[in-house]
Order: structure tokens, then sequence, then C-alpha cells
């Protein structure tokens, strides 16, 4: 009956959505307050409470930005370029989903991270526990003793042009706070003011990574060149996936 319904609803894994949420649902009357929810349409990890990344199940709460697993390659580089006991700031942190995988993977010294939007930091408070987790705007909530001392900054902020984002799929454009999507006009509101502040809190070689879309990525280049860093372009295409690579001076 479950995976008929889904089905119906247009879900192309029914049968795996099925099993999530037998599995989440604590009594019949719960499983089907949660699949009238999935049928209406509300993201299937927004339902069950958490999205896997990278091995991980990262809590997530309705409203809150969906780690997506294109992220997952700025993770993999992340923890190519990390040292141990590498001091870590994840900017537009979301649900903290980069800073956990990253802290999954590496030995690191402290890690922080920031959010805008209240309930994307009550998730990534549950996600980071051994982390610092900031209600607020990007660098601003950061201890100034950090200045030039992070070694890795990671940035997956909203880079949608605003007019693109009532293209997006259903699931985000209604069910995610626009704050997570919005990026501004070109798209790069947000990543100027992330790149724009990033040589103040980089420590000498530290390096920071912003998630971008391939059209968006020789701006997003020429940004992290204006402020004096040395920056290259890597992707994936299998998960159509672009990450930019800034570094400071030695």
């Amino acid at each position: 009956m479950t995976i008929e319904r889904l089905r119906a609803a247009g879900c192309v894994f029914a049968e795996d959505e099925a099993a999530l949420l037998h599995e989440a649902a604590r009594s019949d009357a719960e499983l089907e307050a949660m699949l009238a929810r999935r049928v209406n349409g509300d993201p299937i990890e927004q339902v069950v409470g958490w999205a896997e990344f990278c091995g991980l199940r990262i809590a997530v709460e309705p409203g809150v930005f969906v780690p997506r697993r294109r992220s997952e390659f700025l993770v993999e580089i992340a923890v190519s370029l990390a040292r141990r006991g590498a001091v870590v700031v994840d900017v537009c942190c979301g649900t903290g989903a980069l800073a956990a995988a990253v802290m999954a993977s590496v030995s690191t010294s402290e890690v922080h991270a920031v959010e805008l939007d209240p309930a994307a930091v009550d998730c990534a408070s549950r996600n980071l526990p051994d982390a610092h987790v900031y209600e607020g705007d990007l660098y601003a909530p950061l201890p100034t003793r950090l200045h030039n001392g992070v070694d890795l900054v990671l940035a997956n902020a909203p880079y949608v042009p605003s007019d693109a984002v009532a293209f997006m799929p259903r699931e985000a454009r209604e069910f995610e706070h626009r704050i997570a999507l919005d990026g501004g006009a070109d798209g790069l509101d947000v990543q100027r003011r992330v790149i724009a502040e990033a040589p103040g809190w980089l420590a000498p070689s530290g390096h920071l990574l912003v998630e971008t879309s391939e059209p968006q990525a020789p701006v997003t280049l020429a940004l992290m060149r204006a402020t004096g860093l040395a920056a290259h372009l890597v992707t994936d295409d299998d998960r159509d996936a672009t990450v930019a690579i800034a570094t400071a001076r030695p």
C-alpha cells in the first residue's frame, strides 16, 4: 500500500522510500502522517528527519536545506587538503553536513560553523556536537583569535540567481527556505562576501573552498584572484559538481 501510493505520487524510488518511512515511523498513525507529507511533495529527508551524506546521517528538519550529493565532492577536496590538527570554518553551513563529514575523516583541532537560518542552526548543533556552532552572518560570529589562523574555509553559499529559483524542483523551491537558495541577481551575492573577507581569516597557505556552478565559475575565480588569493577550479562530471579553490600566500 505504501509503495503504491508513493508510485502514484511520482516517487521514482518508491520501494526505497517506503522502507525509510517504515523505519522512521513509530506507529501506524505516524506512518500515515509521514506518507501524506511525502505524497504532498515534502522531501523524503525532511519527512524522515535525516539525509545520507558522505556515509553519515545528517539531521534535517522541515524548511532546512537538504545537503546534496554533489557537495560530497567539496568534502573530498577538503579532506585531501586538510592537515592533522586543522582549524576549519564552515560558513553558510546549513545542517553542518560539510563540517560533519570533514570531522569524520580528519583529525581537526577545532571546527566552527556559522549559519543565518535559525532552523538550520538547530540542525547543525545536533550534527556538530563537538564543534562551535553560531547563528549569524558569515564570519561575524567567529572569535577574533581566528584571524589569519584558519586552515580551511568551506562555503556552500546560496548560488541560484533570484529569477531561477522559480524553476528549481518543487522539493527545493517550496520546502526549503529561500535564504538557502537565493544568491541574488547573478547568484553570487553571498559568494562575493565570503570571498572578499576570506583573506583576513585564512592562515598562510590556508584554503577557501567554494561550491559554484560551471557557468558562474569564471566569475568566482576572478573574485578570488582579485583578493590576492591563488585560485583554480576542479570539477566532477559524474556529480555535476564544481568547486573553486583559493589558496592564501605562504
